[in-house]
């Protein structure tokens, strides 16, 4: 049984006065079923260890494909896992658009964050022109098959399935269509690592996901969890996401 996965983006939001709502956060969730993940931004992560305590584990959000080097701003996954991460989310759009990452250097990046003992969360998804040129799926198949290494298990990789244009927008797929790619990406894992590793590796969705929506996403088949933006960044709306979460494993 795969255990859901609720993971927050902070992206470059947070000041240390935003500790509080990790408080918040463990204290109301502290019994739950579903896993809470909290990507802050990475001057904050240090920091958040002591207030996350046994309910929040922490990830960073990109990782340098390198151990160590000169690559100024840039930090290591060892760095990360030295700072208190578990996770590190890699591959996200805004990733791949603001900085013109490619599938070769997300694959990179994810073998360095395994390498380091981190698990990675691999962000896939397409853009507007995309879904309407019906290209979803090929763009989907494509970004599988260039970003993730060989070396992935149910334990090390969590997918993340965002279509772009959903994003801060408000705008999300059909039912239908989150299930037509969960579904997609869990057949292609299977086909790639085996029926065992294959069912074994959680999708999430991430994509204007509220508590006003997030029931009925977690009702798709193949949607194992959310990586939720926005929404994440006050412990009241995160929570009713994560106890929608728990409704749906019941």
């Amino acid at each position: 049984m795969r255990r859901k996965l609720a993971a927050g983006n902070w992206k470059m939001n947070g000041l240390e006065s935003a500790l509080g709502e990790i408080d918040a956060l463990a204290a109301a969730h502290k019994a739950t079923q579903t896993e809470i993940m909290i990507a802050p931004p990475a001057t904050l992560l240090s920091r958040m260890v002591a207030h996350a305590g046994d309910a929040v584990v922490l990830a960073g959000q990109d990782c340098h494909s390198e151990e160590s080097g000169a690559h100024t701003g840039d930090i290591s996954a060892a760095m990360l896992k030295d700072a208190g991460a578990s996770y590190v989310i890699l591959g996200h759009s805004e990733r791949r658009t603001d900085h013109g990452e490619t599938n070769d250097q997300v694959r990179a990046k994810t073998r360095a964050a395994l390498a380091a003992g981190l698990k990675a969360v691999v962000c896939i998804g397409e853009t507007l022109a995309q879904r309407e040129a019906a290209n979803t799926i090929d763009i989907i198949g494509g970004q599988m098959s260039g970003s993730l290494p060989d070396l992935a298990t149910g334990e090390n990789l969590v997918i993340a399935y965002e279509p772009v244009w959903a994003i801060g927008t408000g705008k999300i797929p059909t039912l239908d269509q989150i299930g037509e790619v969960h579904d997609f990406i869990r057949m292609r894992l299977e086909r790639r690592y085996g029926a065992g590793v294959g069912r074994s590796v959680r999708i999430l969705y991430g994509g204007s996901v509220k508590p006003d929506n997030a029931a009925e996403i977690f009702d798709v088949s193949n949607v194992d969890g959310a990586l939720v933006g926005g929404a994440s960044l006050k412990a009241k709306d995160f929570s009713s996401i994560i106890s929608a979460l728990d409704a749906s494993a019941d």
